[in-house]
């Protein structure tokens, strides 16, 4: 199927666009001009189809797929073992090369070992930073709004501190570091659209408002939780992945509990299924599930 390229302008009459852009256009790539692919995979082994135990070679075969030191492995990599009974393991991936995403995958599925290995759920995204994060004038203007004087040396050192602040924050964002905390949980989440709860024709003040809300209630935990939303507008079923990583799985309630209470949370989003994980080598996930 031939695809047209896009329009720089408005048709003429004769159907052939006018003018041209202002920029001209990135060749052609799957590397993301700004951020990495994401995804997440969850799996079950398929108990019915095994007769005790991977063999040696089946349990080598998956150690080599969830190899994070491994010449093709992507960039960021993290594997879990799943708390009940939707899934045995996830695996959460990012590089700016999709194909170094999947491939874990594939190898995973690969025989010998792939027929006792069965997909459960997974969520495709990208990394991003969000139109809600403050810029330094805006955050200059929330705290004279909260208060603070304008001519004060506490609000020039506040600000001073955010922008220092800012460039690492968004670089967390978009090439995001995994720490490695024990506790994870992993859920996609839209707004919603609904009458009278339509996050989509709320003026962007408003929203920006009630973002500003959440992020404040993520605050108070800091060094506890740390989160990461990457974006499946366009790629997948949901909006967004919710990542969050917690120094204790107590943290990981709280946060969702109280954040749960915000107007952006409490009227306008709608979330998909949890997956709960604790961080485990392959190793350790197959002696997890007593199979090693």
């Amino acid at each position: 199927m031939n695809v047209r390229p896009p329009q720089s302008g408005p048709p003429s009459q004769s159907g052939r666009p006018q003018g041209r852009p202002s920029e001209p256009l990135p060749d052609p790539s799957v590397i993301p001009l700004h951020g990495w692919h994401c995804t997440h995979f969850f799996y079950r082994f398929r108990r019915d189809q095994l007769d005790g135990r991977l063999n040696h070679d089946q349990q080598q075969q998956f150690v080599a797929a969830l190899n994070r030191e491994g010449e093709d492995a992507p960039e960021r990599m993290a594997s879990y073992w799943i708390s009940g009974h939707r899934a045995d393991f996830g695996v959460m991936l990012m590089d700016p090369d999709p194909a170094k995403v999947d491939a874990v995958h594939q190898r995973l599925l690969a025989a010998p070992l792939g027929r006792y290995i069965e997909p459960a759920w997974s969520f495709v995204s990208m990394s991003e930073v969000s139109e809600y994060v403050p810029s330094i004038e805006t955050f200059r203007q929330r705290l004279i709004d909260g208060g603070t004087d304008p001519s004060s040396p506490e609000l020039a050192a506040k600000v001073s501190a955010y922008e220092r602040r800012l460039p690492m924050m968004n670089e967390q964002r978009l090439r995001p570091e995994f720490p490695e905390w024990p506790a994870a949980c992993f859920y996609p989440m839209n707004k919603s659209r609904v009458v009278g709860a339509n996050w989509f024709t709320e003026p962007f003040s408003r929203r920006n408002a009630l973002m500003a809300e959440h992020a404040q209630s993520g605050i108070a935990f800091a060094g506890k939780v740390s989160q990461l939303i990457t974006v499946g507008v366009g790629v997948d079923d949901w909006e967004w992945m919710v990542t969050l990583w917690g120094r204790n799985p107590d943290y990981l309630k709280e946060i969702v509990y109280k954040m749960r209470f915000d107007e952006a949370s409490a009227k306008y989003a709608e979330f998909g299924p949890f997956y709960v994980g604790y961080r485990a080598s392959a190793e350790e996930i197959l002696d997890h599930c007593c199979l090693g």
